[in-house]
């Protein structure tokens, strides 16, 4: 069990303002794992004001400095990184072999990453007589979603820091505990006091304090595209710069040309990576009207391979959702795309045999899905993938065209141009093409109802820096 009774605030554990707490409950047991303070918005402003306060001494910092610090961080990190994976195993569901590649092995990569990227970064330019300047933008606000806990806020919080901002960090409130193991080791690295701060509680409460809060330069925001607008609509009363990472319906268009059944089963482990609760998961499968019948059989092949259970079990490939409400919305969907007409191939919203505990949801795939069907369009951040058919490249473009969001997809062919082709088409802000792998420092964000900004690489800093011109009399 994991109590935290103090928020940090400029350097320090303080108590919150509220003495409510809020419960961290395990995925897979159903059983409190943990407890943090229910933040309240003037917990938010003693953030902010510390922020505000350390801004201009850190904003000045050497970038040296400044970098040093981030690498000390990412070496707390790793020295933790078996705790940090054993815990959002529990808190998130995602099976511990995972947990670790990914939950506790990508962020002290991504910090280490802004260390290097600052040390390059050019700060200032002279372009004909003005000086160019990439300045901090100052006080940023970081709310932080609970699928990937602590690799969403340190894709935040490491380019921030790296380029002379100071930070308010509001995680998750579902899964807040690696964020106060990140502030434990912030604490005995000597950053400034201030520089970051970390306030927990409810995203209507803390997070709409910040997102209003005048002396918040930035927000960069991650979670439902539902909460971004908000988060927009708050934030545009002080004209503050908002970064936008929300929802995603991502397709994988599999041309006639592909190896069908590599890229069947590929696209099977994108929609199903932490147990779906990926905002670029791979959720809707493009194949020909010809080779349905092909693409259908090795879904279901390979949908049956990921065996649900305890996320610690080393045989589990496929762990629980997050909570109660999760699994219910995801089992909502599931009845609808069975009412909708959409043919259920495998899996269902019955609770799975022999998991009496745990928020479980049987690995699903759904047959002749139309595009305009409700699990077609909407994020349903679960286990279930939709196969729909196209006629013609023109028909997939469109197809995979065809949400409101726009984040990532992958298009599979034998010839990698026309692959690329296709790609170029698609409306959406990164493509995996005949698998590509995950690339840290390439640009992370969508188009459309996706959201707007990037994260990850040289393009993740930049969000967190002014341009300047002085013009120079000679």
């Amino acid at each position: 069990m994991q109590i935290h009774d103090k928020i940090y605030i400029n350097g320090k554990w303080v108590p919150s303002h509220s003495t409510h707490t809020i419960d961290v409950i395990n995925a897979a047991t159903e059983a409190v794992m943990g407890r943090v303070p229910d933040g309240t918005a003037a917990d938010a402003d003693a953030a902010v004001a510390a922020a505000r306060g350390a801004f201009a001494p850190w904003s000045e910092t050497p970038v040296e400095k400044r970098a040093g610090l981030l690498q000390k961080i990412a070496a707390g990190l790793r020295a933790r990184g078996d705790e940090i994976a054993h815990s959002i195993a529990g808190e998130v569901g995602m099976p511990l072999k995972m947990s670790q590649r990914i939950q506790a092995g990508l962020p002290p990569l991504v910090m280490e990453s802004y260390a290097k990227l600052a040390r390059e970064h050019t700060f200032e330019e002279r372009i004909g007589n003005s000086l160019v300047l990439h300045e901090a933008v100052g006080v940023i606000a970081c709310i932080t979603p609970w699928n990937y806990p602590l690799h969403q806020v340190v894709a935040k919080v490491a380019p921030a820091l790296a380029a002379g901002c100071t930070v308010v960090l509001k995680p998750s409130e579902v899964a807040p505990l690696t964020a106060f193991m990140l502030a434990e080791i912030v604490d005995t690295v000597g950053l400034p006091a201030g520089v970051f701060n970390l306030v927990c509680g409810r995203g209507a409460v803390v997070g709409e304090a910040l997102a209003r809060h005048p002396d918040v330069d930035m927000v960069s925001f991650t979670g439902s595209t539902r909460a971004g607008k908000r988060v927009s609509e708050l934030a545009a009363a002080t004209v503050k710069r908002v970064a936008l990472e929300l929802g995603g319906k991502s397709a994988s268009v599999v041309l006639d040309d592909a190896d069908f059944e590599k890229a069947v089963r590929a696209t099977v482990a994108a929609c199903y990576l932490n147990s779906g609760q990926t905002c670029s998961a791979h959720t809707r499968l493009l194949v020909p009207e010809a080779r349905y019948e092909e693409a259908a059989q090795f879904a279901v092949e390979a949908a049956l391979t990921f065996t649900l259970g305890d996320p610690l079990s080393p045989g589990t490939k496929l762990g629980p959702l997050i909570s109660d409400s999760q699994r219910r919305r995801v089992r909502d969907y599931i009845n609808k795309g069975i009412a909708e007409g959409a043919q259920l191939l495998v899996g269902g919203p019955q609770a799975p045999a022999g998991l009496d505990k745990g928020f479980y949801v049987q690995p699903t795939v759904f047959g002749r899905v139309k595009p305009e069907m409700t699990i077609a369009q909407e994020e349903i951040f679960g286990p279930v993938l939709s196969i729909l058919t196209y006629r013609d490249e023109d028909d997939a473009v469109r197809i995979a065209n065809d949400t409101v969001y726009g984040l990532a997809g992958a298009v599979w062919s034998q010839d990698e141009e026309r692959a690329r082709r296709i790609a170029r088409r698609l409306r959406t802000g990164a493509v995996d093409i005949n698998g590509g792998v995950f690339n840290m420092l390439a640009p992370f964000g969508g188009y459309k109802q996706s959201g707007h900004g990037r994260e990850l690489g040289r393009y993740g800093l930049e969000e967190y820096l002014e341009v300047k011109s002085l013009q120079l009399a000679h």
